[in-house]
């Protein structure tokens, strides 16, 4: 039987004899002494195997190669001053193998090194398709054990601190008109029927509510067919709460505390005992964006009032559609943006584009608070208009100002865009800096140009602010969401819990009564049999788990993640199934194979 893991072996246990499993990370040969990094979960430990303290088992370890599974029995010694590892958890100590045991060889070349001492760049559809080998390197390794870290923590936290108790929810559930696109499963049972694939627990945590189990959780898995990108997964991992009886104020409390609790727990990083607030509002004024990184500045400035009647007609056409004029001041810009990288074809100008724009204008600062800019906006601009300009964005000599003009929507996307990656650029975000924020008062609602119609911001369940049920249309929500360094990692609000404002919801984002009652109407009845009121909030565990891992994609966070395209290229999924299969479920694909070559 196994008596520890590679990993934890220190000087302590010097003269014990053990027996380790776990896979050849290295063979060395120094002058006839073979050295075997044996790796587990846990980590690395050397093994030794000396011709003359060990003859019988030295032609063995001459044998094994990278990758092979093995049994070692040997005695733990204290490594001489002169072959300390520093590096490694283990680096003092060294086993003496007395017996090693193959359980099982490699039988065909690897595909890529799985050793992190021979550690090289793999094409991530390699570690994919191979994922079980990329699962064994350290990174990964790493990333999976900080990722169980974190769920420990937090059960551990909301059980035995605050009193939440687990509850699962169905996989397998009804389509709702709301959100992403659902996945959806056929019933062979019931024939021509379906079921989807939750986007979300959501129903089913209210319903927990009004059946009384007024503090839950849950590591929900969660699915969307949508467009992916780095940061999503066609299924995901939340954690979910809800909780009844609690004011925002205090469900936002005891998320901070969870917080502070799980940060310092896992990187030992000591949070604020609150953190900031700031309403939407505010956000999309001062940062473009409803999840603003405030570890540095680069504020926008509004200056629609100054260009209102000018006759740059980009900048008045645009105020007059109702849409804004807004700058960023970038200090000392003149010297690292030139023109190039501001005009069509510069990464600066396409930076501004993915956001929505069309253009960036521009105005340079010279000496004596001269400016330098197209002629259409300098003959356009009073003094009286510049002294104003440089007032309300603090512009010195030096300074470069690029302004957005049009729909305030994509004003806000592109500048805060370029603000980002200005910021990055110019080394103005420290990155060891912690910085947590949490946005409040969202909009209830959107308007959805497509489909001519308003749609709920969150979702169609979150209750509007007691003084603004006069006008849902213009409400604002009793919604919250928790920014980290500039990313969403959790978003919740208070729930409506009662049947009237309910349905006025879904009346003002086009649903008919008896479409209501056709999705909605379990959740309605339960409404009136006494609900309590309550809120909750989900984390993106994945994203979470991205950002204190330090990756850029969630994939690196996930054990067996799709591709891009939704694809898991290690089992080939998804794929064909027997035509007998869909026979029984009764369905018949309408796709057009192309013929076999």
């Amino acid at each position: 039987m196994r008596t520890q893991y590679c990993g934890e072996l220190r000087g302590d246990r010097a003269g014990q004899t053990v027996t380790l499993f776990g896979w050849v990370d290295r063979r060395r040969d120094h002058g006839g002494v073979i050295f075997l990094d044996l790796r587990d979960r846990s980590g690395t430990v050397q093994i030794v195997s000396d011709p003359e303290r060990t003859p019988e088992i030295y032609a063995l370890a001459e044998s094994l190669r990278n990758e092979y599974v093995i049994k070692v029995q040997g005695t733990v010694t204290l490594r001489p001053e002169d072959s300390l590892n520093p590096k490694i958890a283990t680096g003092e100590v060294e086993v003496y193998a007395e017996a090693i045991e193959v359980l099982n060889a490699v039988r065909q070349q690897l595909p890529f090194q799985v050793s992190s001492a021979d550690a090289e760049s793999v094409r991530e559809e390699l570690r994919l398709k191979y994922r079980y080998l990329d699962l064994r390197r350290e990174r990964m390794r790493s990333n999976l054990l900080l990722r169980h870290e974190i769920v420990k923590t937090v059960r551990r936290y909301l059980e035995d601190v605050q009193g939440f108790i687990e509850v699962e929810t169905p996989i397998l559930t009804r389509s709702t008109p709301e959100g992403a696109r659902d996945y959806l499963v056929p019933s062979r049972a019931n024939p021509g029927e379906w079921f989807a694939l939750p986007q979300s627990p959501q129903l089913f945590k209210q319903l927990l509510m009004v059946s009384g189990f007024d503090r839950y959780y849950q590591v929900a898995r969660c699915f969307r067919d949508e467009d992916l990108r780095a940061d999503r997964q066609p299924e995901f991992t939340q954690l979910d709460m809800e909780m009844s009886f609690m004011s925002q104020a205090e469900i936002m409390e005891l998320n901070e505390g969870l917080m502070r609790h799980l940060f310092k727990t896992v990187k030992g990083i000591d949070l604020p005992e609150t953190f900031p607030r700031m309403t939407y509002t505010e956000a999309m004024d001062r940062y473009g964006t409803d999840r603003p990184d405030v570890r540095f500045g680069l504020e926008l400035a509004d200056v629609s009032d100054l260009f209102q009647t000018s006759g740059f007609k980009v900048f008045s056409g645009a105020i007059a559609q109702g849409g804004v004029v807004k700058v960023l001041s970038i200090p000392g810009g003149n010297d690292r943006f030139s023109n190039v990288r501001i005009k069509p074809g510069g990464d600066i100008f396409r930076v501004a584009s993915e956001g929505g724009a069309k253009g960036l204008a521009y105005i340079r600062i010279r000496e004596g608070g001269e400016i330098d800019t197209i002629g259409a906006i300098k003959d356009n601009l009073a003094p009286d208009q510049i002294a104003t300009l440089l007032e309300r964005t603090q512009a010195q000599t030096g300074d470069l100002l690029l302004f957005g003009a049009g729909a305030t929507d994509v004003v806000n996307a592109s500048l805060a865009r370029v603000r980002l990656a200005v910021g990055q650029e110019l080394e103005l975000i420290d990155p060891d800096c912690v910085s947590l924020l949490w946005v409040v008062d969202f909009p209830m609602f959107e308007w959805n140009a497509d489909e001519k119609r308003l749609e709920a911001l969150h979702h169609p369940f979150t209750a509007p602010l007691p003084e603004d049920r006069h006008d849902l249309k213009t409400a604002r929500a009793q919604a919250y969401d928790l920014v980290y360094n500039g990313l969403e990692i959790g978003g919740g609000s208070l729930r409506i819990y009662e049947p009237e404002l309910q349905e006025q919801v879904f009346a003002a984002i086009g649903l008919s009564e008896a479409e209501a009652q056709n999705k909605f109407g379990f959740l309605l009845e339960a409404f009136n049999y006494g609900t309590p009121p309550h809120g909750g909030i989900a984390y993106g565990l994945d994203r979470l788990v991205m950002l204190l891992s330090g990756e850029e994609s969630i994939r690196d966070t996930i054990a067996f993640p799709k591709t891009q395209q939704a694809r898991c290229l290690m089992t080939q999924a998804p794929s064909d199934v027997d035509a007998k299969q869909l026979k029984e479920l009764q369905i018949r694909s309408t796709v057009q194979q192309p013929p076999k070559a």
